[in-house]
């Protein structure tokens, strides 16, 4: 690897600004192309054939536990910096922009349509010449319910046993044993009221 590549992949941990392209970076190319072949054979598997979809997503990912099952089409940006956890389920058209880490825990459940993103760029326009961009690591804690059209942006975790519901942009962190609702997201209520009918 090359200093520019260390440099990046520190950057992409961080939160500093980066351009993810051109000279000294092409291992971080290679990275991208190989995640996103082998996510291309996954989305175009048969759906009867779950010995290969698992072993596709063991070759993808950084990381899988027992258990996992993700509806085709799926998309990553690399695939080896998502870590995910025993008995989790994604449905359609799950997108994870991994530039930096997306770690998920165990018993997840996701509905469709949903991104989950690590990357962004500044909001100052000069600050985006060239191309430059910033990530931040995203982390979904243990038992957590993600509804459908969810957007989770850089730099969010969604804490255990937390509910997200339909249509939210989650902008900070939720924290556990909450629904939390809305664009932009805000708790609306504990886990724990709702089951007791409060």
């Amino acid at each position: 690897m090359t200093d520019e590549y260390d440099a990046v992949r520190a950057a992409m941990e961080t939160g500093g600004l980066y351009v993810d392209y051109g000279p000294g970076l092409e291992a971080l190319e290679a990275e991208r192309v190989a995640g996103k072949e082998l996510v291309y054979d996954f989305n175009h598997s048969r759906p009867g054939d779950a010995a290969l979809r698992t072993s596709l997503l063991e070759q993808l990912l950084g990381s899988v536990g027992e258990g996992v099952w993700i509806e085709p089409p799926f998309h990553v940006s690399y695939g080896s910096h998502v870590q995910i956890g025993s008995q989790f389920y994604a449905n359609f058209n799950l997108m994870i922009v991994d530039d930096a880490s997306v770690v998920i825990g165990d018993r997840v459940m996701i509905a469709p349509n949903v991104t989950l993103s690590t990357a962004g760029h500044p909001t100052v326009p000069e600050e985006r010449v060239g191309g430059l961009q910033f990530s931040l690591p995203v982390h979904i804690e243990d038992d957590v319910w993600i509804g459908s059209n969810v957007v989770v942006l850089p730099g969010v975790t969604i804490g255990a046993g937390s509910v997200i519901g339909a249509g939210s942009v989650v902008t900070h962190d939720i924290p556990p044993r909450v629904v939390a609702v809305g664009v932009p997201c805000r708790v609306l209520r504990s886990v724990d009221s709702v089951a007791r009918g409060a």
